[in-house]
């Protein structure tokens, strides 16, 4: 089969940094499905990986975390899923990518594709929908209200106002949408550009800020003192200071990213705040007991986005699943400057 992998770390600029190579076809058993690989999306993580992972000596490494296809085989115990089913997920960091032909890939961690986006639009979203509603909902401790009138219901945590810093990438465009459908929180979400702004505010953010400029004055010009949770999607160590001087007493705050300096946390005692990690893969890794929860919150976003709740953070087509077109996402995302995500399709 036909796949996308290197031999060794390297920058980007490398001509070897992502090769197009020949694998063996999987054989799937167990709880695993094979899927055919119809597109996929690039997320940060994959240029981490590339930049820093070094596969088994003599072999390539494949990477890529998320994907939409088919099911073509099925393990002696798959219980979820049938041959023909359109399914998409992020995989498990542990295990090849999705920048392949052929994918194994655990049921508990997949859902069936939406029905009314295309496998580019849905490509787009798994493994920052699996992200955001994890924050959400699992690490900050919010009830999604799903299947009613958010207006219409008492708050989710009273007077919530929820801060997104760097709400305009591929996280915070779906958290920016799951917090304001399924939470009554304030959503408060940070870009700098103006095409970037209009796109938080497109995704139904109540206001908007930027992160290049300091947040309690912003805040007020608002008519906000404070926030009860922050979400800090990137260069925490640049805003931590910001963050525990507007978050309330007993506030919350939860990250995604590698701070790359250090984050002094006693400096969270005085108001009693609280951080929370988030690693998406951290289920499949560990193999935990509720590892089929993102199999539900899958099977949950697919509804929300055929009844029209939330909708695909395309961004742009990079074209055809290859080395060439993968280098070019990959010197994208390390720009910083993304709006929605880059998917590729087919092979």
């Amino acid at each position: 089969m036909k796949a996308i992998g290197y031999l060794q770390p390297q920058t980007i600029d490398q001509q070897d940094a992502l090769m197009d190579i020949e694998l063996p076809m999987p054989q799937a058993s167990g709880r695993d499905i094979l899927v055919k690989v119809q597109a996929v999306s690039v997320n940060p993580v994959d240029v981490k990986i590339r930049a820093s992972a070094a596969p088994v000596a003599g072999q390539h490494k494949v990477i890529g975390w998320d994907a939409v296809g088919e099911v073509v085989a099925v393990g002696d115990q798959v219980e979820l899923f049938n041959v023909g089913d359109p399914v998409w997920y992020a995989g498990d960091i542990t295990r090849s990518g999705s920048n392949a032909e052929f994918q194994l890939v655990d049921e508990r961690i997949v859902g069936l594709k939406p029905k009314s986006l295309s496998v580019v639009e849905a490509a787009a979203m798994p493994l920052t929908a699996i992200t955001a509603w994890e924050l959400l909902f699992d690490r900050l401790g919010f009830t999604a209200n799903l299947n009613s009138d958010v207006a219409a219901q008492e708050p989710t945590i009273p007077a919530s106002r929820l801060l997104i810093i760097g709400a305009a990438g591929g996280v915070g465009s779906i958290l920016t949408q799951l917090a304001k459908k399924l939470t009554s929180a304030t959503v408060i979400g940070t870009a700098s550009r103006e095409q970037s702004q209009q796109w938080v505010k497109d995704l139904g953010a109540d206001f908007v800020i930027n992160h290049h400029q300091p947040f309690a004055p912003q805040l007020k010009a608002l008519g906000i003192d404070d926030v009860t949770h922050v979400i800090s999607l990137n260069q925490t160590d640049q805003h931590f200071e910001q963050i525990v001087e507007v978050l309330a007493p007993q506030g919350k705050l939860a990250l995604i990213d590698d701070p790359q300096g250090p984050i002094d946390i006693m400096k969270l005692k005085l108001k009693s705040l609280s951080l929370h990690w988030e690693l998406m893969f951290t289920r499949s890794m560990f193999n935990t007991w509720d590892m089929q929860k993102q199999h539900q919150l899958l099977t949950d976003l697919a509804e929300l986005i055929d009844t029209g709740v939330i909708k695909t953070t395309l961004g742009e087509h990079y074209g055809t699943i290859n080395a060439e077109n993968l280098k070019r996402a990959h010197t994208h995302i390390e720009t910083n400057k993304a709006v929605g995500k880059v998917v590729l399709e087919g092979f």
